[in-house]
């Protein structure tokens, strides 16, 4: 009998394990839509891989990541990324980094990463920085950091940091993805293209269509 039992319970396993590692790859880009034409432009769920045998040292190398950014943006921040689209030999690999360089009272405003937690150390200065869980909670969770200090932002949900000094601030994100995306929420809602309508904008935001006009007008770029 026992025998028997040990017997099933490894059956079950077996095939509990077989459906765990049954699931679908995690996407690497926003969308990927099958083709049947093989004349189409073809791509892959990621990037091709070279031959390792013509792998070079370059591909896994990224030079003057200590080099400020030059903050061009209204809010007082850039991000300098350093995923697969800078370091060819992260393909696959599963994780990236940025450098984020803060003007005094500079934001990085609120933001989502579809395909990767982030965890962020402040190497100067000091942050204000939070994060909101999703639907119906919507709680916010923010702490002041100062040079040192880590804190984690979990995987797609929106959140910020905000130069709360009266000098410039510098952090480093390491990413769980190679190509972790980035969603910067007022530019995808007020700067899409083409615009979303500002019938829908209004109803969603409960504000009169001449705000979401104004705010449509402005410039808004990525940081």
């Amino acid at each position: 009998m026992k025998n028997s039992m040990a017997y099933v319970v490894a059956i079950f396993f077996a095939l509990f394990s077989l459906c765990v590692y049954a699931t679908d790859p995690g996407s690497l880009q926003d969308f990927c839509v099958a083709t049947k034409n093989p004349n189409d432009a073809v791509f892959v769920n990621g990037l091709f891989c070279k031959d390792p045998a013509l792998a070079v040292a370059e591909d896994f190398f990224l030079p003057r990541f200590n080099k400020p950014g030059v903050i061009k943006s209204p809010v007082g921040s850039v991000v300098t990324q350093a995923n697969v689209a800078q370091i060819a030999g992260l393909n696959t690999l599963g994780i990236s980094m940025a450098r984020i360089d803060y003007a005094p009272y500079g934001l990085n405003p609120p933001h989502t990463h579809p395909r990767a937690t982030e965890i962020l150390v402040v190497l100067e200065g000091t942050l204000h920085v939070g994060f909101v869980t999703s639907n119906s909670d919507n709680k916010l969770f923010t702490k002041v950091l100062q040079k040192g200090d880590v804190f984690v932002f979990p995987v797609g949900l929106i959140h910020f940091q905000y130069n709360v000094g009266k000098t410039s601030a510098v952090a480093i994100a390491a990413l769980s993805s190679q190509n972790p995306g980035v969603i910067t929420i007022a530019n995808a809602v007020f700067g899409s293209k083409a615009p979303i309508s500002d019938d829908v904008l209004a109803k969603a935001f409960q504000v009169d269509k001449k705000v979401v006009d104004y705010l449509q007008s402005q410039f808004w770029m990525d940081n």
